[in-house]
């Protein structure tokens, strides 16, 4: 049964501009995520979708199978349902691993030991999505709504609230054009560390990124743990 790994990259980032193809750790996002990815060999193969002609470049000099993306499917206006649904249609696998350039400090072994979880599992559970634990202390509309004001717990026996990352995604290609999305109708909570959670979605989340990966690659030369 064959698997891809599938990378969504478009151009016109807004909250941090051209983040894909930024300098980062002497690299960019894009080829640190294509990189390792070819280090995981459970993959069949790596497709690179984006409607930005640079970034299909660089990935097909990389080795990467292309999918040029409509550019209404990559603006700001249309529904991410509708943007899985496109991308899904066009990929040629059975499975796809939908795994996201912006979460650059997710381990090589936590990929693979995501995709050994889904084929175990994947009798019962329709795709495996990487989460993470918020054991914080919740409101809405002005009243909390994972603990009890009167009663209050401590921040680590919160009750276990997970967050979707969408660092690592797993599920079939028909589930994700019938559900038009990423996470299946029975999902699969595959919880991994706050820091490899990390998505970049501001300039905090990518000075903080590219500080923590250059220290883990540095520890990695000297062959200390980090």
């Amino acid at each position: 049964m064959s698997i891809k790994a599938l990378i969504a990259v478009r151009s016109g980032s807004q909250r941090v501009k051209n983040k894909n193809l930024r300098p980062f750790a002497g690299s960019t996002l894009l080829e640190l995520k294509i990189l390792q990815l070819k280090r995981i060999h459970q993959f069949d193969a790596i497709v690179v979708n984006s409607n930005d002609d640079e970034m299909l470049k660089i990935a097909s000099h990389m080795g990467c199978e292309t999918v040029k993306r409509n550019e209404y499917y990559a603006s700001n206006e249309v529904s991410m349902s509708d943007v899985y649904k496109n991308m899904a249609e066009n990929i040629d696998c059975e499975i796809i691993a939908y795994i996201n350039v912006t979460n650059p400090l997710i381990e090589d072994e936590t990929i693979i030991k995501s995709i050994e979880t889904y084929y175990k599992l994947r009798a019962k559970y329709d795709s495996l999505n990487s989460a993470h634990l918020i054991k914080e202390f919740l409101f809405k509309d002005n009243l909390p709504i994972n603990y009890d004001l009167r009663h209050q717990p401590r921040s680590q026996d919160l009750p276990d609230i997970m967050a979707l990352n969408f660092a690592v995604n797993i599920l079939e290609r028909n589930t994700m054009i019938e559900n038009k999305n990423v996470v299946g109708v029975s999902p699969y909570l595959f919880c991994i560390d706050e820091v490899e959670a990390t998505d970049i979605d501001n300039e905090i989340d990518f000075a903080f990124s590219e500080y923590i990966f250059k220290r883990k690659s540095l520890l990695t030369e000297k062959g200390d743990c980090f």
